[in-house]
């Protein structure tokens, strides 16, 4: 995902009423987010959705590498030799 451009990238939920299609189209052409605000807040983020896609596949990686960190972090790894010999044997049968 593309870093976001504050002057470009924040527009009031009035402005993106009359304009849906470009904001469609700026998200999908730039892969930077619009920040919709609504009262002078971000109340909601307009994200293409293959950067979306990959964002969620970032984040069950780093949910992935976490869990595996708490494992070792408990004693609960498996040493390298001993998993390769048991891939051994599994392919050996």
């Amino acid at each position: 995902m593309q870093r976001l451009k504050i002057s470009q990238d924040i527009k009031p939920l009035s402005e993106f009423r009359t304009g849906i299609a470009n904001f469609i189209k700026q998200v999908h052409d730039t892969k930077r987010p619009v920040i919709i605000t609504q009262h002078g807040k971000g109340v909601a983020v307009l994200l293409d959705v293959h950067e979306y896609e990959t964002m969620q596949e970032k984040l069950e990686l780093l949910s992935d590498v976490q869990i595996s960190l708490n494992q070792l972090e408990n004693g609960e790894g498996v040493l390298h030799e001993d998993a390769k010999q048991s891939i051994l044997r599994r392919i050996q049968k």
